[in-house]
This record gives structure tokens, C-alpha cells and sequence, in this order.
């Protein structure tokens, strides 16, 4: 089921092989990460999740760089290991491009918490959000957003349960947190916002 509150369009090179991940209701999927250049130069490696049946009709081509287009999605990891929250794209086309590097997001979802408003050491404000994207099946996935000067000052005020559609590109940053007092290199995925507008206002 494709998703039009939900669309992602990554353009990047492999940064590792496929492998397993789950078999589901309908099929076996695979796991990969992708690196996606950013303009500055820093790389953000995403994690992609694709069915058998998708990466079975590939084609191989000499082409440098791998196009995909598909959507955001969540789940709970309860295995006490890695992130609670675990970000992947589930990828629903892939092919083989001579494209330049490309990482465009758009999602649209309603407020589970109220956003947060602060600032970055380097005096930079910055909001966080979480937006719950409804799926089928009654089901959301739930992503966390983040936002940037003015755009940050203008959601800090939205309330919890407020429709919001944003824009922006999905990345990974690596931060540091203390496990039993051992600094631990851990990564953070997270959509930053280029836009963010509450659906009433538009």
C-alpha cells in the first residue's frame, strides 16, 4: 500500500550487502544501508529494508549510484539491544542511476507529544518533534522530526494532536550517551525539517 502522507526519495551508493532481516505476512525481507552525500559533504548512512521479490527483479548495472523510493517506517525493538526505536525506509522501487546524490521527504502525521524548543550549543534553536504516520491496518509509524530557527519557534507552539505535513531529508547523527558511566557511540535517526506547516494553516 503505497502511501501519499508518506514518500521518500533517496539517491546514494551501498555501503554493505543485503542481509536478512524478517519473513512477514507477505514475504521475506532484506536489510541495507545506503550512503546518501549530503551538500556538505557528510555522508548519512540509512538503513533500507527491501522484499525478496523487489531486490529479485533488480537490475544489475554498472551505474554508480542506487534510486529508491518508498517510505518511512518504525517499529518497537524489544530485544534489549540497539535503539528502541528502530528508522528504516521501506523501499517499494529500486533501480540502478546515473543520478547525482538525492535525500527528499515528506510526511505527514499528527503531534504524539508536544514539541520541545532549545538550543544547540552553537546557539542555533531547534524543536523536536514525533509525527505518527497512519498506515493500514490501523497501525501508525512514528518519526521523529527536527526543526530548524524560525520553523522550530512556529512548532514549538503547536499542541499535541495537531496535523502536520513537513518536508525535509532523513539523516543519521551520531551522539554520544553514558551506559553504567562508559561513553557509548550510539546513532539517531531523524527528519530535518526544511518545512513544517500545521495542515489548519495551509
Amino acid at each position: 500500500m503505497d502511501r501519499a502522507n508518506d514518500t521518500v526519495r533517496l539517491c546514494g551508493v551501498l555501503a554493505g550487502r543485503p542481509v536478512y532481516s524478517h519473513t512477514g505476512r507477505d514475504g521475506v525481507y532484506y536489510k541495507f544501508p545506503l550512503a546518501v552525500r549530503r551538500l556538505s559533504g557528510t555522508e548519512d548512512t540509512l538503513n533500507i529494508l527491501v522484499s525478496e521479490e523487489l531486490m529479485d527483479r533488480l537490475e544489475v548495472e554498472t551505474a554508480p549510484r542506487l534510486l529508491v523510493t518508498g517510505e518511512v517506517r518504525s517499529y518497537n525493538n524489544r530485544s534489549g539491544v540497539g535503539p528502541r526505536l528502530v528508522i528504516t525506509v521501506l523501499a517499494r522501487e529500486l533501480s540502478f542511476t546515473e543520478e547525482d546524490f538525492d535525500n527528499a521527504v515528506a510526511l505527514t502525521g499528527t503531534l504524539c507529544r508536544a514539541p520541545s524548543l532549545r538550543r544547540t550549543p552553537m546557539g542555533r534553536e531547534i524543536s523536536d518533534m514525533m509525527l505518527a504516520v497512519p498506515r493500514a491496518f490501523q497501525r501508525s509509524d512514528y518519526i521523529p522530526c527536527i526543526a530548524w530557527g524560525a520553523v522550530a519557534r512556529k512548532a514549538a507552539a503547536w499542541p499535541v494532536g495537531a496535523e502536520v505535513s513537513v518536508t525535509g531529508r532523513l539523516q543519521s547523527r551520531a551522539y554520544i550517551k553514558l551506559e553504567d558511566d562508559v561513553p557509548v557511540e550510539k546513532t539517531a535517526f531523524e527528519i530535518s525539517c526544511v518545512t513544517a506547516e500545521r495542515r489548519e494553516d495551509l
